[in-house]
């Protein structure tokens, strides 16, 4: 084999990378089981620990944070959690970017775009161009967007098409903003390892939260609208008496309910502090008037080990609660000039708020004082956030100025004698740059808050009155934090809402019971492979095949691993599909092998024309399914993508293991003398499928009839019955119920109906005492208390079903095992993408054996058999949706499957279509009708072990995979069977009539020329 060296020192530097990404999923594991040790089953105490440790350095130099950033996540469904896109109201950035416009015409358009949005594939903005100029064939879009906001974008005189490209821009940056804001809710969400990413779609944002417990409070997070505010600003001598004040009220009132409890937690947050230190601050000359605050003030700057010499630190937190937990702003013994009142842990800071929340506390504190904390944290291990004092100026509590005054916002660099530094420049509107102008007048030598959120990005000093709208900001920013500032004062630019179109919850209890059957289907599957293997060619080979399959897991795994990828249970099946798959090659090499030593060829040559035979087929049909897995990945989402993503990572791996690194080991036995007597057979399989004599083609007419016959029953059934379409495709709920005791379906159907007006449809989901109820009851209404609203309204249907004093709480979070909602324009976009992406699954097909074999005979062939393949498959979940035992719903794993099958019968077609040019290249001149006759018989036992090995690790996912799955696996089940058959009877057929009709041609020429 050439370039030896080369693939082993790849397979190498492989397995090194492979093993160090994959140790973090080891390390980060280790420290779960110390956490659930330490815990004994209490989840607050092991996030505590888990927390306490997520900024130490645990392996090779990385934290425990980072480690669990980059070990291998597992998806939702076999986690538990949460998983939402949300989209952006396009329409309302446009009306905002218009300052709100009444013409007609222009309201107009944006309702007839919206309404043409969801079946169309055009962008939101073209279709509402040309809507518009519909309406008004003269009118010019400039004439709407020439505001005073847009005057140095948009002119009077620009184009219709500078305008959309100008209206584009905006909404990207919109968009942007929207994406900004969700992440920093998100990260104070407390969610370990969230995704968040944008969509291709414009306007539309992924957000997974594993291990979510409570999808309403996610839901009112996520959908709630961005707030930005500028607040005046308390400095800290201004206020410390009215804390010092608080801080003993809050020591009586503890002490009289004698909260032992909490005086202990404050003590051991305390001993927790005791190292810290604050950011040096400017120094003042005023000092609190009163003597007590002095001695607080001079017993709080004292060094913590003197302290606790003279007084231990469990005595001060019951003297002094409030700032035991929260360290005041000081330095040398001098209170801080600035807003920052003091710095806390960011454990400690839900007690401090429950603190300040004391009506007690609050009125000691001034009434227009309102305490809120800093988004970022101030050091370095993410541990310590400041608390701000604002100054609330307007009697009905509205801050001083809104932010839908900004209209622009942009980072750059500030040029300063000596020193470049980063800036944040801000523009406002004319309204805005009055009231900036008065309001920056009254503040000079104080801070003034930029919060959103009800959090303080930044709060900068006022050096002078700033007048015309624009402003800098300036600071030791970096250049990440001077972008972030500049998108959070352009969120409050635009008034746009956010709502979900798509949603899946999933109970951790579920979760749980997918992990279980994905990993025993898995190591079923493996296991019953390694055995054929053996059985059918052999101790020697068997064993050799069977490392490869063990490499190609290890690779696959740690490939996925570097990706960062989410591991789901579609994902695994991806995986034990792939290794279906992958024993293909090593059937060829093994089937070709044969041949050679039945031609008389030694046993090292044959093993080296085996594999040299074999590797156009193996590279073709590789090749094909990783098309199929990369049209699947660009079209799918979620689980989706992670099933494409696993089936290429793992055909790639399958590659490397059963073509280069077996070939490897085969020469290094061969060299040592190790593989006497070794055939490539055993007693079983000796003479199994040696000289086959089907006449495939001889029986093609029938073969043709049979699909036939199955496509016109499918397309009666389909517009009688029609298909069990999903609400991937029509809209709509799902929720999955797990009761006490067993249940009929149309026992609780009847118990739904007149609460959710009929449009409900119940069925048995694994168990019998679990049940899926699926509705679409207004799944148009876009108000996010629907959600709550159709969960009570479950709850009050099937409580008769419930244990006594079961509350609608205790039903949601213990009783719904998952949930999915999807959208109307969301099922739309869905459906539209999945037709495509089969269409363009089968052109690309077609297209890529047209190139291969440079003939338009197989290319037809090929896209007939893989059609066939499709609506066959189509016609039987048509056909026996209402009489099979389990879901067989139409929705975008069905579309996975039929695009996986797609991809998987190409690879048969692939094998027979490559047999059929090797030997019309070596007998130009023999008859074509036995050529391929000969073909399909010496590909068959390879057929037959393909079909076979497949077929049975699908079955073990069909069987023990889960009921979520059973009916992605159905689709695989039945499109390896048909996809086997249509190869035989439907693709190389076609191929032989095209290519007979062109011999006959040409002959008939030749004959005329003559």
């Amino acid at each position: 084999m050439q370039n030896k060296g080369f693939v082993r020192v790849f397979a190498v530097l492989l397995t090194l990378v492979c093993l160090f990404y994959l140790s973090f999923s080891f390390v980060t594991r280790y420290y779960n089981n110390k956490a659930a040790e330490y815990a004994g089953g209490d989840p607050s105490k092991e996030s505590l620990y888990l927390d306490s440790l997520s900024t130490q350095k645990v392996w090779l130099g990385y934290t425990l944070k980072q480690c669990r950033e980059m070990e291998i996540s597992l998806g939702l469904d076999l986690k538990g959690g949460m998983n939402v896109i949300l989209e952006l109201n396009v329409a309302d950035v446009i009306r905002s970017l218009s300052n709100n416009n009444q013409d007609e015409n222009f309201n107009k358009a944006l309702d007839l775009a919206y309404a043409r949005q969801a079946t169309s594939q055009k962008d939101f903005i073209d279709l509402f161009a040309e809507e518009y100029k519909n309406l008004d064939n003269g009118a010019r879009l400039s004439a709407v967007f020439s505001t005073f906001e847009l005057k140095d974008k948009i002119t009077p005189q620009s184009t219709d098409a500078q305008v959309v490209s100008v209206l584009k821009d905006e909404l990207k940056s919109a968009i942007d903003n929207s994406f900004n804001v969700l992440r920093t809710r998100i990260d104070r969400f407390g969610v370990v390892s969230p995704n968040i990413q944008r969509l291709e779609t414009a306007g539309r944002i992924l957000v997974e939260l594993p291990g979510v417990k409570e999808p309403e409070r996610v839901r009112k997070l996520l959908q709630g609208s961005a707030n930005l505010e500028f607040w005046e600003t308390y400095q800290l001598p201004e206020v410390y008496q009215q804390l010092v004040a608080a801080d003993n009220v809050l020591a009586t009132v503890l002490k009289e309910h004698n909260d032992e409890a909490a005086v202990t937690e404050t003590a051991t947050a305390t001993t927790d502090n005791a190292e810290t230190t604050v950011t040096e601050t400017e120094t003042i000359s005023d000092k609190p008037a009163t003597s007590e605050a002095d001695s607080l003030l001079e017993q709080i700057a004292q060094d913590k080990p003197e302290t606790q010499a003279n007084q231990s630190m469990e005595e001060f937190a019951k003297q002094h609660p409030l700032f035991a937990l929260l360290q005041i702003n000081q330095y040398n013994g001098q209170l801080g000039r600035g807003a920052a009142v003091g710095v806390a842990n960011v454990r400690d800071i839900p007690k401090i708020n429950e603190y300040l929340a004391m009506k007690q506390v609050k009125d000691v504190l001034p009434r227009n004082l309102s305490l809120k904390w800093g988004v970022k944290a101030i050091d370095e291990k993410e541990q310590y956030f400041e608390l701000y004092a604002i100054k609330v100026t307007n009697r009905d509590g509205t801050p001083a100025l809104g932010g839908d005054v900004v209209t622009d916002a942009n980072a750059d660099f500030s040029q300063q004698p000596g020193r470049t530094e980063q800036q944040v420049s801000m523009s406002m509107n004319a309204e805005g740059a009055k009231a900036w102008a008065r309001l920056t007048k009254e503040n000079i030598g104080k801070a003034i808050a930029i919060v959103l959120d009800d959090m303080v990005y930044s709060a900068p000093n006022v050096n002078d009155e700033i007048t015309g709208g624009r402003s800098s900001i300036t600071g030791h920013f970096s250049p990440e934090e001077a972008k972030d500032l500049a998108n959070v004062l352009k969120s409050g630019k635009m008034a746009a809402s956010v709502r979900i179109v798509q949603e899946d919850v999933v109970g951790p209890s579920l979760g749980h019971e997918a992990i279980n059957s994905g990993v025993i289907s898995f190591a079923l599957a493996l296991i019953l492979l390694m055995v054929y293997m053996c059985a059918f060619y052999g101790i020697i080979p068997g064993l050799i095949a069977d490392g490869a399959l063990v490499l190609n897991i290890f690779f696959t795994m740690g490939i996925l691993a570097s990706f960062q990828a989410v591991l789901t249970l579609p994902g695994i099946a991806g995986m034990v599909l792939t290794l279906g798959m992958a024993v293909d090659a090593n059937v060829l090499i093994y089937e070709r092998t044969k041949e050679e030593l039945r031609a008389g060829k030694s046993l090292g040559k044959a093993i080296a024309d085996g594999y040299s035979n074999a590797f156009s087929a193996i590279f073709d049909s590789n090749l094909t399914s990783i098309i199929t897995g990369i049209v699947l990945f660009y079209f799918g989402t979620g689980p989706i993508r992670g099933f494409a993503t696993t089936m290429i990572i793992g055909l790639f791996a399958s590659f490397l293991t059963a073509v280069f690194l077996t070939r490897i080991v085969y020469e290094a036995l061969l060299a040592k003398d190790k593989l006497k007597n070794v055939t490539f057979t055993t007693s079983i399989t000796k003479d199994l499928l040696t000289n086959p004599k089907v006449n495939f083609l001889g029986a093609r007419k029938i073969g043709y009839l049979i699909p036939a016959g199955i496509i016109v029953l499918g397309a009666i059934s389909m517009s009688t019955i029609g298909l069990n379409n999903g609400i991937d495709f029509t809209g709509g709920r799902n929720y999955v119920v797990r009761f006490d005791q067993d249940v009929k379906t149309d026992e609780v159907r009847n118990m739904l109906d007149e609460k959710l007006d009929g449009a409900v449809s119940v069925i048995t989901i694994g168990t019998p005492n679990q049940v899926r109820v699926s509705t679409n009851y207004k799944i148009a209404d876009a108000d996010p208390a629907v959600d709550q609203e159709i969960e009570n309204l479950l709850f009050e249907g099937v409580k008769p079903l419930l244990p006594q004093g079961t509350t609608v709480d205790q039903f949601t979070s213990t009783y719904i095992q998952s949930s999915q909602k999807v959208g109307p324009s969301m099922a739309d976009d869905i459906k539209n993408s999945a037709i495509l992406a089969v269409i363009f699954a089968m052109i690309c097909m077609a297209a890529y054996i047209l190139l291969r074999f440079r003939d338009v005979s197989f290319s037809v062939g090929a896209f007939a058999s893989v059609a066939t393949t499709t609506f066959c498959i189509i016609s039987f979940y048509t056909l026996l949706w209402k009489i099979l035992p389990f879901s067989m719903e139409v929705d975008q794993t069905f579309i996975a499957a039929i695009l996986t099958i797609i991809g998987y019968s190409i690879n048969d077609t692939v094998v027979v279509f490559d047999r059929i040019r090797e030997t019309i290249a070596l007998y130009p001149k023999r008859d074509r009708y036995q050529v391929i006759n000969d073909a399909l018989n010496s590909t068959l036992c390879r057929t037959f072990n393909t079909s076979l090995t497949t077929l049975v690790v699908v079955l073990c996912i069909f069987i023990l995979g889960g009921s979520t799955i059973r009916s992605f696996t159905f689709a695989i089940l039945l499109g390896i069977i048909i996809g086997t058959y249509s190869t035989l009877f439907v693709a190389t057929p076609i191929a032989y009539e095209l290519q007979k009709k062109k011999i006959n041609k040409r002959a008939a020429a030749e004959a005329t020329n003559k």
